[in-house]
């Protein structure tokens, strides 16, 4: 890791800028602070517009090189629907959206680009419009032309985009539905985890709950905005937790609630119990409005039937 502190003269440069002399280029500097490398006075920077002061102590670490464009690979993928000018793909477990370091050729937009051709096709996010995390399953909307790239963003931007999620929580949800509404910025020493921060960007994420279990609850999220990490850390900040999830969840020991082969579920499962199960929007070229579903993936269904069938549900 290197680091630098700011001189008299740097005073007001903005951080992207001040990190090219080190770094070499103003896109890597951006790069490196979106991935939170780049930490200012030991606490993670995420605008590269922040204006350095005198005496800063800048901290970064140079991230793994990557290609400069994706690379078409062949791999089956579930879409849902497509037309000229975008598709929606159920994106499975397991998978990043775009290349990233440690996943070059294994992205969905690896994936995509061999299937056909999309929206701005150099550099590594071509057609991409919004993310989902890598162990998050589910629906996204992929842009085709760049008319339709500009239209998706546009309605992501002004928040008029239906996205609707389903999660399996630790813990009795007491209210059967409700709003959390808490701002959300970069953790200020863990730079892969985010938090609820006073002077982070606002997060809105509307709740109901579907099914309530014996310490558990099956819970549906609609984001209002869509900031990273959201319904993880909101749900987690109000006790919570994502089964699964290994930044902001902990496995609970429910064995003297429920038999082993539930247990053996919970413990075992990997990665967040969270789905993109709903997308809605307006078509960005022919403005017909466009709803999809998609059902929970299996491993997370299969679960939900075991403790509906323990609970009488079944």
């Amino acid at each position: 890791m290197g680091n630098f502190v700011v001189a008299a003269e740097q005073e007001g440069v903005r951080l992207d800028l001040g990190l090219v002399e080190w770094v070499g280029t103003r896109s890597k500097a951006q790069r490196m602070i979106k991935l939170g490398l780049v930490l200012v006075d030991g606490e993670a920077e995420e605008s590269p517009k922040k204006l350095l002061q005198a005496g800063e102590t800048v901290e970064f670490e140079l991230p793994p090189s990557l290609p400069e464009n994706a690379k078409p690979v062949a791999f089956p993928l579930e879409i849902v629907y497509e037309d000229e000018d975008l598709l929606l793909v159920n994106k499975p477990r397991g998978m990043v959206t775009h290349p990233s370091p440690g996943h070059h050729e294994d992205s969905l937009v690896n994936f995509l680009l061999y299937h056909t051709r999309l929206a701005r096709e150099n550099g590594l996010r071509p057609g991409i419009v919004h993310r989902i995390d890598k162990d998050t399953s589910g629906l996204l909307v992929v842009a085709k032309s760049d008319q339709a790239q500009e239209g998706l963003a546009e309605q992501f931007r002004v928040h008029s985009i239906e996205r609707r999620y389903v999660a399996l929580v630790w813990g009795e949800l007491a209210q059967p539905a409700g709003t959390i509404d808490f701002c959300l910025g970069r953790h200020p020493r863990e730079r892969m985890k985010f938090a609820v921060r006073a002077d982070g960007k606002r997060a809105v994420t509307h709740y109901h709950r579907l099914k309530l279990f014996r310490k558990l609850s099956l819970v549906a999220c609609r984001l209002e905005t869509g900031r990273t990490h959201q319904i993880r850390v909101h749900l987690s900040h109000i006790g919570h937790p994502l089964v699964g999830d290994p930044l902001y969840g902990q496995y609970r020991d429910l064995s003297r609630i429920y038999p082993p082969s539930v247990v053996e579920g919970l413990r075992s499962f990997e990665g967040q119990a969270l789905h993109a199960q709903s997308l809605g929007f307006t078509h960005p070229v022919s403005g017909e409005p466009m709803f999809f579903e998609v059902e929970m993936p299996e491993e997370m269904s299969a679960l939900v039937r075991q403790l509906e069938e323990v609970s009488g549900e079944g």
